[in-house]
């Protein structure tokens, strides 16, 4: 029989402090229902300023008589949203843990279909900032032109402050961001409402309404397709909330769904209330002036109330990158612990922030703004079909997930999330169809070049789980004699320290000092033997002033292979203060990287900390 004794060994297990969100004021790094508006919801609020536009732009290619045709397209976007707004409750009640579209892809629609969700929410999160940040910046610039040489420099400046806020937390982010949301919000319901209250444009507002024949109003199937197609980019964002469950205070999951609820409320009635008024009106796309702010003119006129509506569409735009900072580093968190992506995008500071998740959005940003000279024209073509590939997975995902689990009226909610699944997908197809030449081919390559990086990644930690014996019992260690090699450059302080060290953990040790003359050695030799440390000195002669090659001569000598544990300790000064680090010779770290690549030893560095005054 086995033995069943207890041994001595004993294990201990610590929380890191910091790591998790139930610690002492771990809710105030957390947010409630309602600022998950400015942390999730952003890019969906403010797209009320470009989707609406982005449909007459193609309904005024079949003449002026086709914008009236903008209403009925809206309640059909509308009727999607509502279906979207239902179909992501259902995600976060079965997710909670986040992931959105990427978790209800892995559990139910296979690997091949998670990877191609992941990759593209990816794309979408790094175009939402990008695009956000210009047409914020682009809507400055058309109210002082002078700006204009510097839209890449705002650009980069924003993107700059919102990476600051969101690195101190999403909740800080929230909170910061949560008055000019308000404003945005209340100033286009009072355009509604004051659009609603009068048949025609507001005196001064200089719009002026010109009756449009029946006749011209005659409209093609695809034409109506393609603007249903370029509204819908006003929907995306409605994912943000479900892929950042856990960023919420608890009950996370019914806040989340309120905040998802309230969305939707949000959203569907600006859209249909700017519709109405765009017919009313009778707006038309210009390129000196937004839809919106044709609209807002005609409703409110050219008074303080338009400004400060047209100051806070331009502050909504640029900050609408938030949703972004509050969605990919959890995502990026989930695609690394199935190690999809480097683990480091599943760690967090002292602050519950997935630190590296933010910031390598704010670089691939960066550099799509910089690519792009922060021109929005540029970028729209790129946008929505991300997003778009996400709603379809999720809805599938969904049918698929009511089919196996059966609950109550189960094919009610299946039938809904197959209406979702093929109105987005017809959505996705007419994107890419329609806007490839113009820049979509970007993201078609871009997503399969993500997903051949997520499988990459896989396949490396795969064969370092092979390497390492993961899930596997390896032998009982055991104890093996052990050398000690301790580089030292003079006698002092920091030397005795290391060698007092190494003392303490190995059976031999030995200093070794590389020397560049005979002077030099012969002076550290005579220092050596009246300081009798009791440890051997050894000096290597490096005439080519090279420190690696030497240490690497003397660790591959026969003497030293024949030892079965060989730890090399590094001493190295660490100065008082971060920049004084400039100062320090580096030679540390050049031979330990030096070390670890070509000689089969252990390398550690050991700090001597210098005392502060």
């Amino acid at each position: 029989m086995a033995d069943t004794k207890p041994t001595n060994s004993s294990v201990t297990v610590a929380s890191a402090p910091g790591d998790e969100r139930a610690d002492a004021g771990g809710h105030d790094e957390e947010i409630t229902s309602l600022e998950g508006i400015p942390a999730l919801s952003l890019d969906a609020i403010s797209s009320v300023a470009y989707g609406p536009e982005a449909m007459l732009a193609v309904l005024a290619s079949a003449g002026a008589g086709a914008l009236a045709r903008i209403e009925p397209i809206t309640v059909a976007i509308v009727v999607l949203l509502v279906i979207l707004v239902f179909s992501y409750r259902q995600v976060i009640a079965a997710y909670p843990d986040g992931g959105g579209c990427y978790a209800v892809s892995k559990a139910n629609l296979g690997r091949r279909a998670s990877l191609l969700a992941g990759a593209a929410l990816v794309v979408d999160y790094v175009l939402t900032v990008a695009v956000s940040i210009a047409a914020g910046v682009a809507a400055l610039v058309s109210a002082f032109p002078a700006l204009g040489p510097d839209s890449l420099a705002l650009s980069l400046g924003i993107l700059a402050v919102l990476t600051a806020l969101n690195l101190r937390g999403l909740a800080t982010s929230a909170r910061a961001l949560l008055l000019p949301t308000a404003v945005f919000i209340v100033g286009i319901y009072v355009v509604i409402v004051a659009g609603f209250l009068h048949r025609h444009p507001a005196a001064g507002s200089g719009i002026h309404v010109v009756a449009v024949p029946t006749a011209a109003a005659a409209v093609g199937v695809l034409l109506i397709l393609k603007a249903f197609a370029a509204g819908c980019s006003a929907l995306t964002g409605v994912e943000a909330i479900a892929n950042d469950v856990p960023a919420f205070r608890p009950p996370r999951a019914r806040r989340a769904m309120r905040t998802e609820v309230l969305l939707g409320g949000l959203l569907g009635t600006m859209l249909l209330g700017l519709s109405v008024l765009t017919v009313r009106f009778h707006i038309a796309p210009e390129t000196s002036q937004t839809v919106l702010s044709q609209i807002t003119r005609a409703s409110v006129g050219r008074g303080g109330l338009y400004y400060v509506i047209d100051l806070s569409t331009t502050a909504i735009l640029a900050i609408a990158a938030n949703t972004s900072f509050g969605g990919l580093p959890m995502l990026a968190s989930l695609l690394a612990r199935d190690n999809l992506l480097p683990h480091v995008f599943g760690l967090r500071g002292d602050r519950p922030v997935y630190r590296y998740g933010v910031i390598a959005l704010a670089v691939l940003s960066g550099a799509l703004l910089v690519a792009v000279d922060a021109d929005t024209n540029a970028l729209i073509p790129l946008f929505a079909i991300g997003v778009f590939t996400g709603f379809t997975l999720s809805q599938a995902g969904l049918v698929r997930h009511w089919y196996h689990e059966r609950p109550r009226r189960w094919w009610a909610r299946a039938a809904l999330n197959g209406l979702g699944a093929v109105m987005t997908a017809v959505a996705t197809i007419i994107f890419v169809v329609t806007k490839f030449s113009a820049g979509a081919w970007v993201v078609v390559v871009a997503i399969p070049a993500l997903i051949l990086l997520f499988i990459r990644i896989a396949h490396y930690y795969r064969d370092v789980g092979v390497e390492l014996g993961l899930g596997q019992t390896p032998p009982v260690p055991t104890a093996e004699p052990s050398l000690v090699v301790v580089p030292v450059m003079a006698v002092s302080k920091m030397t005795a320290a290391a060698l007092a060290r190494a003392l303490s953990l190995g059976d031999e040790v030995v200093a070794v000092s590389v020397q560049f003359d005979d002077e030099a050695a012969a002076a550290l030799r005579e220092e050596w033997d009246r300081w009798h440390p009791g440890v051997a000195l050894t000096v290597l002669r490096s005439p080519s002033r090279s420190i690696t090659k030497p240490m690497l001569s003397y660790l591959r000598s026969l003497r030293l292979q024949a030892r079965s544990s060989v730890l090399v300790l590094i001493p190295e000064v660490e100065p008082k203060k971060w920049r004084h680090q400039l100062l320090q010779n580096q030679r540390g770290i050049i031979l330990a990287n030096v070390l670890r690549r070509h000689c089969e030893v252990t390398v550690a560095r050991i700090a001597f900390r210098l005392k502060e005054e």
